[in-house]
């Protein structure tokens, strides 16, 4: 199962980086509003788990599983409220891909910290050669494989065999994970960028690769979430661990409210928009999930703090619609539904 689960998470990353373009990761107050609302939440779960007795590299976990985003769940949850072309959606969109791979080179760090092979020394060169080998693939996909798959499209074998192409592109997205795993960057990183890459493409003749990209997200990301589901040890939620939980879910709404408020605020935000960029920044979901799994299998966490990180992604995934739902956007919402109710 955590053989498969492992495909399931690459593809699942995959998948969500057709939602985005490559302009989304350039823009400069998406910049800093993901730099500052990666500080925030680090630092909030850190010191909260020390509080809490857990030991300095068990902290450093947590802190990390409290920077991510889960782009997915965000994303579906502005489309189905129809704030999905809002001013603020695009904000939080941009932000949480900024923000994701920023945590995921957070973890990167964490991980050698943690493990004792970091050094102070080492640091900006680990940041330059990850943030130079996301650049570099990046480059690579947009303007190089896109239009080696356009070509392709054109071809007679994409004619006669029309799934050819997105075979290809599948390959493609692999071949970026290994090479990220090799670089010393998440697997993920490596897959999203394909997806990110890919996304625009027009083909004529061949299958669409998103749509292909669905049937295998329909399997494997299915698996990837059961398989974290199996690992999770129900008699490690004791009463000590139930009241961590409660806490480190609210620091985890508040570092986020607060770490991407106040900068999108300044930015030139509205209130209302800067706290629903928060809001929308808070859900966790997959994203640390993938920080727990990884923590748990190189047995820098226990089972008490795994359990943890997947009760607090859950709670934060619920609060976001709550949040918009029946606060920040009421009106919105209960339009969209009588709009859709009317064409039904």
């Amino acid at each position: 199962m955590q053989a498969i689960a492992a495909l399931g998470a690459v593809i699942l990353m995959f998948v969500i980086g057709f939602e985005f373009k490559i302009e989304d990761l350039t823009n400069v107050k998406y910049g800093i509003i993901g730099l500052i609302v990666i500080i925030v939440p680090w630092i909030g779960g850190y010191f909260v788990s020390l509080a809490f007795g857990f030991s300095p590299e068990s902290a450093l976990f947590i802190g990390t599983a409290l920077t991510a985003t889960s782009i997915a769940i965000t994303a579906n949850v502005l489309k189905e409220m129809c704030l999905f072309d809002a001013e603020f959606s695009k904000a939080i969109i941009g932000t949480a891909v900024i923000d994701d791979i920023l945590s995921l080179l957070a973890l990167s760090i964490t991980a050698d910290v943690a493990s004792g092979t970091f050094s102070f020394g080492g640091l900006a060169f680990i940041i330059a050669k990850q943030i130079g080998f996301l650049v570099l693939i990046a480059l690579i996909g947009v303007f190089f494989i896109s239009k080696m798959i356009l070509r392709m499209d054109e071809s007679p074998i994409s004619k006669k065999y029309p799934e050819f192409v997105f075979i290809f592109a599948v390959m493609i997205a692999f071949l970026f994970a290994a090479l990220a795993e090799f670089i010393g960057i998440s697997a993920i990183i490596g897959a999203f960028i394909a997806g990110v890459s890919f996304n625009g493409i027009n083909l004529k003749h061949s299958h669409d690769i998103s749509e292909g990209a669905d049937y295998l997200y329909i399997i494997f990301a299915s698996e990837f979430f059961v398989s974290l589901g199996i690992l999770v040890d129900l008699s490690a939620l004791t009463g000590p661990v139930l009241i961590f939980i409660a806490v480190i879910t609210v620091i985890a709404i508040i570092s986020k409210v607060v770490g991407c408020g106040i900068p999108a605020r300044l930015l030139g935000y509205s209130n209302r928009d800067s706290l629903a960029i928060g809001f929308g920044m808070s859900p966790r979901g997959e994203v640390a999930m993938i920080v727990a799994l990884m923590g748990l299998n190189l047995s820098l966490i226990g089972q008490d703090i795994y359990a943890s990180i997947v009760v607090m992604s859950i709670l934060t995934t619920v609060i976001t619609p709550i949040a918009f739902r029946n606060w920040l956007f009421k009106k919105e919402v209960k339009a969209c539904i009588a709009g859709e109710q009317g064409m039904q």
